[in-house]
Protein backbone atom coordinates (compact mmCIF):
# COMPACT_ATOMS: atom_id res chain seq x y z
CA UNK A 1 0.00 0.00 0.00
CA UNK A 2 1.08 3.58 -0.64
CA UNK A 3 1.48 5.46 2.58
CA UNK A 4 -0.02 8.92 2.93
CA UNK A 5 2.78 11.42 3.09
CA UNK A 6 3.02 15.19 2.73
CA UNK A 7 5.81 14.84 0.16
CA UNK A 8 3.43 13.52 -2.51
CA UNK A 9 0.89 16.28 -1.92
CA UNK A 10 3.63 18.91 -1.79
CA UNK A 11 4.96 17.76 -5.15
CA UNK A 12 1.49 17.82 -6.75
CA UNK A 13 0.64 21.19 -5.21
CA UNK A 14 3.77 22.83 -6.60
CA UNK A 15 3.60 21.17 -10.04
CA UNK A 16 -0.12 21.80 -10.57
CA UNK A 17 -0.34 25.14 -8.78
CA UNK A 18 2.53 26.69 -10.71
CA UNK A 19 1.29 25.27 -14.03
CA UNK A 20 -2.05 27.06 -13.59
CA UNK A 21 -0.27 30.19 -12.37
CA UNK A 22 2.02 30.25 -15.41
CA UNK A 23 -0.94 29.63 -17.74
CA UNK A 24 -3.12 32.34 -16.20
CA UNK A 25 -2.17 34.97 -18.85
CA UNK A 26 -3.48 32.60 -21.56
CA UNK A 27 -6.87 32.49 -19.88
CA UNK A 28 -7.04 36.18 -19.01
CA UNK A 29 -6.15 37.22 -22.55
CA UNK A 30 -7.99 34.37 -24.31
CA UNK A 31 -4.77 33.77 -26.27
CA UNK A 32 -5.28 31.32 -29.16
CA UNK A 33 -3.16 28.19 -29.52
CA UNK A 34 -0.18 28.40 -31.84
CA UNK A 35 0.96 31.89 -30.85
CA UNK A 36 4.41 32.74 -29.47
CA UNK A 37 2.92 33.55 -26.05
CA UNK A 38 1.21 30.15 -25.90
CA UNK A 39 4.47 28.40 -26.80
CA UNK A 40 6.58 30.31 -24.28
CA UNK A 41 4.13 29.64 -21.45
CA UNK A 42 3.90 25.97 -22.46
CA UNK A 43 7.69 25.63 -22.23
CA UNK A 44 7.77 27.44 -18.88
CA UNK A 45 5.12 25.04 -17.54
CA UNK A 46 7.36 22.10 -18.37
CA UNK A 47 9.70 23.06 -15.54
CA UNK A 48 7.04 23.07 -12.81
CA UNK A 49 7.44 19.32 -12.03
CA UNK A 50 11.15 19.91 -11.44
CA UNK A 51 10.25 22.72 -9.06
CA UNK A 52 8.00 20.21 -7.32
CA UNK A 53 10.93 17.80 -6.93
CA UNK A 54 13.10 20.56 -5.48
CA UNK A 55 10.34 21.50 -3.05
CA UNK A 56 10.18 17.89 -1.86
CA UNK A 57 13.96 17.83 -1.43
CA UNK A 58 13.80 20.93 0.77
CA UNK A 59 10.97 19.36 2.75
CA UNK A 60 12.89 16.10 3.20
CA UNK A 61 16.00 17.87 4.39
CA UNK A 62 13.97 20.01 6.78
CA UNK A 63 12.52 16.90 8.42
CA UNK A 64 15.67 14.84 8.69
CA UNK A 65 16.04 12.74 5.52
CA UNK A 66 19.53 11.27 6.01
CA UNK A 67 20.15 10.77 2.28
CA UNK A 68 23.11 12.68 0.88
CA UNK A 69 22.72 14.76 -2.26
CA UNK A 70 24.37 12.01 -4.32
CA UNK A 71 22.08 9.32 -2.89
CA UNK A 72 18.97 11.41 -3.40
CA UNK A 73 19.97 12.27 -6.96
CA UNK A 74 20.44 8.57 -7.70
CA UNK A 75 17.01 7.73 -6.25
CA UNK A 76 15.39 10.32 -8.51
CA UNK A 77 17.13 9.01 -11.63
CA UNK A 78 19.94 11.48 -12.18
CA UNK A 79 22.60 8.77 -12.07
CA UNK A 80 23.39 6.01 -14.56
CA UNK A 81 21.23 3.54 -12.62
CA UNK A 82 24.15 1.18 -12.07
CA UNK A 83 24.81 0.43 -15.75
CA UNK A 84 26.06 3.20 -18.00
CA UNK A 85 26.01 0.90 -21.01
CA UNK A 86 22.32 0.15 -20.53
CA UNK A 87 21.50 3.83 -20.07
CA UNK A 88 23.40 4.85 -23.22
CA UNK A 89 21.74 2.05 -25.20
CA UNK A 90 18.28 3.10 -24.05
CA UNK A 91 19.02 6.76 -24.74
CA UNK A 92 19.86 5.79 -28.34
CA UNK A 93 16.76 3.59 -28.53
CA UNK A 94 14.58 6.44 -27.31
CA UNK A 95 16.22 8.98 -29.62
CA UNK A 96 15.67 6.98 -32.80
CA UNK A 97 12.98 4.50 -31.75
CA UNK A 98 10.35 7.13 -30.91
CA UNK A 99 10.50 8.69 -34.42
CA UNK A 100 10.17 5.16 -35.82
CA UNK A 101 6.94 4.79 -33.82
CA UNK A 102 5.79 8.18 -35.11
CA UNK A 103 6.30 6.95 -38.69
CA UNK A 104 4.56 3.67 -37.86
CA UNK A 105 1.56 5.57 -36.46
CA UNK A 106 1.36 7.63 -39.65
CA UNK A 107 1.57 4.49 -41.79
CA UNK A 108 -1.09 2.69 -39.75
CA UNK A 109 -3.38 5.71 -39.85
CA UNK A 110 -3.06 5.86 -43.64
CA UNK A 111 -3.49 2.09 -44.01
CA UNK A 112 -6.77 2.19 -42.04
CA UNK A 113 -8.06 5.11 -44.10
CA UNK A 114 -7.83 7.52 -41.15
CA UNK A 115 -5.22 9.80 -42.70
CA UNK A 116 -4.73 11.12 -46.22
CA UNK A 117 -1.08 11.55 -47.21
CA UNK A 118 0.40 13.40 -50.14
CA UNK A 119 3.88 12.10 -50.79
CA UNK A 120 4.12 13.66 -54.25
CA UNK A 121 3.24 17.31 -53.77
CA UNK A 122 3.38 17.56 -49.97
CA UNK A 123 0.37 19.83 -50.31
CA UNK A 124 -0.25 20.37 -46.59
CA UNK A 125 3.36 21.39 -46.05
CA UNK A 126 3.23 23.63 -49.15
CA UNK A 127 0.11 25.29 -47.79
CA UNK A 128 1.81 26.02 -44.47
CA UNK A 129 4.79 27.49 -46.31
CA UNK A 130 2.53 29.68 -48.45
CA UNK A 131 0.77 30.97 -45.34
CA UNK A 132 4.04 31.88 -43.62
CA UNK A 133 5.09 35.56 -43.50
CA UNK A 134 6.99 36.39 -46.67
CA UNK A 135 5.51 33.50 -48.61
CA UNK A 136 7.14 30.19 -49.53
CA UNK A 137 10.96 30.03 -49.69
CA UNK A 138 12.59 29.60 -53.12
CA UNK A 139 13.44 25.96 -52.43
CA UNK A 140 11.77 22.79 -53.68
CA UNK A 141 9.21 21.53 -51.14
CA UNK A 142 10.55 17.98 -51.32
CA UNK A 143 14.03 19.15 -50.31
CA UNK A 144 12.56 21.10 -47.41
CA UNK A 145 10.56 18.08 -46.27
CA UNK A 146 13.69 15.91 -46.17
CA UNK A 147 15.65 18.63 -44.37
CA UNK A 148 12.87 19.17 -41.84
CA UNK A 149 12.43 15.47 -41.21
CA UNK A 150 16.16 14.91 -40.67
CA UNK A 151 16.29 17.85 -38.29
CA UNK A 152 13.28 16.53 -36.34
CA UNK A 153 14.97 13.16 -35.88
CA UNK A 154 18.67 14.00 -35.55
CA UNK A 155 19.00 17.47 -34.02
CA UNK A 156 15.83 18.83 -32.43
CA UNK A 157 15.41 15.97 -29.90
CA UNK A 158 18.58 17.08 -28.15
CA UNK A 159 17.34 20.67 -27.93
CA UNK A 160 13.87 19.61 -26.79
CA UNK A 161 15.33 17.35 -24.14
CA UNK A 162 16.30 20.42 -22.10
CA UNK A 163 12.64 21.32 -21.53
CA UNK A 164 11.66 17.64 -21.40
CA UNK A 165 13.95 17.21 -18.41
CA UNK A 166 11.83 19.78 -16.59
CA UNK A 167 8.91 17.37 -16.78
CA UNK A 168 10.65 14.01 -16.66
CA UNK A 169 12.61 14.58 -13.45
CA UNK A 170 9.23 15.12 -11.83
CA UNK A 171 6.96 12.59 -13.52
CA UNK A 172 9.28 9.64 -14.15
CA UNK A 173 12.27 10.61 -12.01
CA UNK A 174 10.41 11.21 -8.73
CA UNK A 175 6.68 10.48 -9.03
CA UNK A 176 6.64 7.08 -10.77
CA UNK A 177 9.06 5.41 -8.30
CA UNK A 178 7.16 7.09 -5.45
CA UNK A 179 3.98 5.33 -6.65
CA UNK A 180 5.58 1.92 -7.18
CA UNK A 181 4.21 0.48 -3.90
CA UNK A 182 0.86 0.46 -5.73
CA UNK A 183 2.27 -2.13 -8.16
CA UNK A 184 3.84 -1.46 -11.54
CA UNK A 185 0.71 -1.17 -13.68
CA UNK A 186 -1.24 0.85 -11.10
CA UNK A 187 1.73 3.17 -10.72
CA UNK A 188 1.97 3.63 -14.49
CA UNK A 189 -1.75 4.30 -14.77
CA UNK A 190 -1.80 6.74 -11.86
CA UNK A 191 1.28 8.64 -13.00
CA UNK A 192 -0.05 8.80 -16.58
CA UNK A 193 -3.41 10.18 -15.46
CA UNK A 194 -1.70 12.74 -13.21
CA UNK A 195 0.54 13.76 -16.11
CA UNK A 196 -2.49 14.19 -18.37
CA UNK A 197 -4.42 16.22 -15.77
CA UNK A 198 -1.40 18.48 -15.32
CA UNK A 199 -1.77 19.53 -18.98
CA UNK A 200 -5.30 20.85 -18.41
CA UNK A 201 -4.33 24.56 -18.41
CA UNK A 202 -3.39 24.05 -22.08
CA UNK A 203 -5.57 21.15 -23.24
CA UNK A 204 -8.80 22.70 -21.98
CA UNK A 205 -8.05 25.38 -24.58
CA UNK A 206 -7.88 22.74 -27.33
CA UNK A 207 -4.11 22.27 -27.32
CA UNK A 208 -2.99 19.33 -29.53
CA UNK A 209 -6.56 18.65 -30.72
CA UNK A 210 -8.03 22.01 -31.80
CA UNK A 211 -11.00 20.28 -33.44
CA UNK A 212 -12.14 19.02 -30.02
CA UNK A 213 -12.05 22.25 -28.02
CA UNK A 214 -12.18 21.51 -24.28
CA UNK A 215 -12.67 17.79 -25.01
CA UNK A 216 -8.99 17.78 -25.97
CA UNK A 217 -8.23 17.59 -22.23
CA UNK A 218 -9.56 14.05 -21.53
CA UNK A 219 -8.32 12.89 -24.93
CA UNK A 220 -4.79 13.91 -24.05
CA UNK A 221 -5.02 12.02 -20.75
CA UNK A 222 -5.44 8.84 -22.82
CA UNK A 223 -2.29 9.65 -24.76
CA UNK A 224 -0.36 10.49 -21.58
CA UNK A 225 -1.22 7.12 -20.04
CA UNK A 226 -0.05 5.27 -23.17
CA UNK A 227 3.11 7.27 -23.76
CA UNK A 228 3.78 7.52 -20.03
CA UNK A 229 3.90 3.72 -19.85
CA UNK A 230 6.65 3.65 -22.48
CA UNK A 231 8.62 6.40 -20.75
CA UNK A 232 8.02 4.58 -17.49
CA UNK A 233 9.58 1.41 -18.87
CA UNK A 234 12.62 3.40 -20.00
CA UNK A 235 12.95 4.85 -16.50
CA UNK A 236 12.41 1.65 -14.55
CA UNK A 237 14.40 -0.65 -16.83
CA UNK A 238 17.41 1.67 -16.90
CA UNK A 239 17.18 2.94 -13.32
CA UNK A 240 17.82 6.38 -14.79
CA UNK A 241 15.63 9.26 -15.93
CA UNK A 242 17.80 10.16 -18.94
CA UNK A 243 16.32 7.69 -21.47
CA UNK A 244 12.85 9.01 -20.61
CA UNK A 245 14.09 12.60 -20.98
CA UNK A 246 15.43 11.90 -24.47
CA UNK A 247 12.33 9.89 -25.40
CA UNK A 248 10.09 12.78 -24.38
CA UNK A 249 12.23 15.26 -26.29
CA UNK A 250 12.24 13.00 -29.34
CA UNK A 251 8.45 12.68 -29.32
CA UNK A 252 8.01 16.44 -29.04
CA UNK A 253 10.37 16.84 -31.99
CA UNK A 254 9.01 14.19 -34.34
CA UNK A 255 5.26 14.30 -33.66
CA UNK A 256 4.96 17.00 -36.33
CA UNK A 257 6.11 14.64 -39.10
CA UNK A 258 2.45 14.08 -39.95
CA UNK A 259 2.24 17.74 -41.02
CA UNK A 260 5.00 17.19 -43.58
CA UNK A 261 3.21 14.38 -45.41
CA UNK A 262 -0.44 15.36 -44.93
CA UNK A 263 -2.89 16.21 -47.71
CA UNK A 264 -4.18 19.80 -47.75
CA UNK A 265 -7.43 18.63 -49.37
CA UNK A 266 -8.09 16.30 -46.41
CA UNK A 267 -6.14 17.56 -43.40
CA UNK A 268 -5.31 15.22 -40.50
CA UNK A 269 -7.83 14.75 -37.70
CA UNK A 270 -5.34 14.88 -34.86
CA UNK A 271 -7.34 13.08 -32.20
CA UNK A 272 -7.59 10.05 -34.52
CA UNK A 273 -4.49 9.90 -36.70
CA UNK A 274 -0.78 10.09 -35.95
CA UNK A 275 1.20 9.39 -32.82
CA UNK A 276 -0.87 11.64 -30.52
CA UNK A 277 -4.18 10.34 -31.85
CA UNK A 278 -6.08 7.18 -31.00
CA UNK A 279 -3.98 5.16 -33.45
CA UNK A 280 -0.76 6.32 -31.82
CA UNK A 281 -2.07 5.74 -28.30
CA UNK A 282 -3.00 2.15 -29.13
CA UNK A 283 0.40 1.60 -30.76
CA UNK A 284 2.26 3.03 -27.76
CA UNK A 285 0.19 0.93 -25.34
CA UNK A 286 0.92 -2.26 -27.28
CA UNK A 287 4.66 -1.52 -27.50
CA UNK A 288 4.77 -0.71 -23.78
CA UNK A 289 2.98 -3.94 -22.87
CA UNK A 290 5.41 -5.97 -24.98
CA UNK A 291 8.41 -4.29 -23.41
CA UNK A 292 7.20 -5.00 -19.88
CA UNK A 293 6.43 -8.59 -20.88
CA UNK A 294 9.68 -9.45 -22.66
CA UNK A 295 12.03 -7.04 -20.88
CA UNK A 296 10.53 -6.92 -17.39
CA UNK A 297 11.75 -4.50 -14.77
CA UNK A 298 14.15 -6.39 -12.53
CA UNK A 299 14.46 -4.14 -9.50
CA UNK A 300 11.96 -1.27 -9.46
CA UNK A 301 13.54 1.80 -7.90
CA UNK A 302 11.61 3.33 -4.99
CA UNK A 303 11.59 6.92 -3.79
CA UNK A 304 10.64 7.37 -0.16
CA UNK A 305 9.29 4.83 2.24
CA UNK A 306 6.35 2.60 1.47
Amino acid sequence: MLRRSPDLWLFLLVAFGLSWLFALPLWLSDEPTGTLMFTVIGVAMMFTPTLGVLAVRLYDRRFGDPATGREWAARTGLSSGGSRGRVFALVALAWFGIPALVVAAIALSAAFGLLSVDLREFSLFRASLAAAPGGPPPVEAGILVVTQAMSMVLVVPLVNSVAAFGEEWGWRGWLLPRLMPLGTWRALLASGVIWGLWHFPLTLRGYNYPELGAWAAPMFVVFCVAFGALLGWLRLYSGSVWPAVVGHGSLNSSAGLVLLVGDAADPPVFFVAGITGLVGSVLLAVVSALLFKYRPVERPVLVGAA
